[in-house]
């Protein structure tokens, strides 16, 4: 029987964000984020994160050879930006209030070490030493983040590719695991666990088609 299509890229796209271990792969593909696209390209591409409604509220960064760089302050406590959990990726994102206070301050450390020059390994050590010691925080309460962009795309490590990141929703939850849920069976109209077990951790849902921008 052949695996439906959207289980393979959602299960594909759970390994590529989970595992930054394997950037080391990276250095033969091409990055998917165009850093030479304009500042109206960049802040667009952050807002299709999101709903209209909530992007065009949203304090928005965009991503230079510097790191990211806040470019508009918003009004609904939303913020918006391209992360990327390895090098290669681009993944439209919105974080609501709880995450632009808390995991949003890991993702823009992060970019401002690699404009510094540091490797993956390091810059991972660093973030768990961040966490360790109160320098960063995991969300504090449930909320959401918004990834409903058609734009995304993921590093498959073991395949070293990319691959198009299906729109989704996700939901913060801290040191999750797969059995904190039941362990669902992999499909369409089942929550998965990405980041298990870690201060960052999300329950993944993936969005209905229609509607999707």
């Amino acid at each position: 029987m052949t695996t439906p299509f959207y289980k393979i890229v959602l299960g594909t796209a759970i390994l590529a964000m989970s595992n930054l271990a394997a950037v080391a792969q990276t250095n033969t593909i091409k990055p998917a984020y165009d850093f030479s696209l304009s500042r109206e390209e960049k802040i667009k591409l952050a807002e299709s994160a999101g709903p209209p409604e909530v992007s065009s509220k949203a304090t928005v960064y965009v991503l230079d050879s510097t790191g990211y760089v806040k470019v508009r302050d918003g009004s609904n406590g939303f913020s918006c930006f391209v992360d990327r959990q390895a090098p290669v990726n681009l993944e439209p994102t919105c974080f609501d209030g709880e995450g632009s206070a808390t995991t949003l301050l890991a993702r823009l450390f992060v970019e401002a070490q690699r404009a510094l020059g540091k490797n993956e390994d390091q810059i991972k050590a660093d973030l768990g030493e961040g966490y360790r010691t109160g320098k960063f925080q995991a969300p504090r309460k449930p909320g959401i983040v918004y990834m409903l962009s058609d734009l995304g795309y993921l590093l498959v490590p073991t395949a070293n590719k990319l691959v198009h990141m299906p729109p989704h929703l996700m939901f913060y939850a801290p040191y999750v695991t797969d059995k904190d849920i039941g362990s669902p069976p992999s499909a369409r109209n089942m929550p998965r666990v990405l980041r298990a077990g870690q201060p960052d951790a999300y329950i993944i849902v993936m969005a209905p088609s229609e509607g999707v921008h």
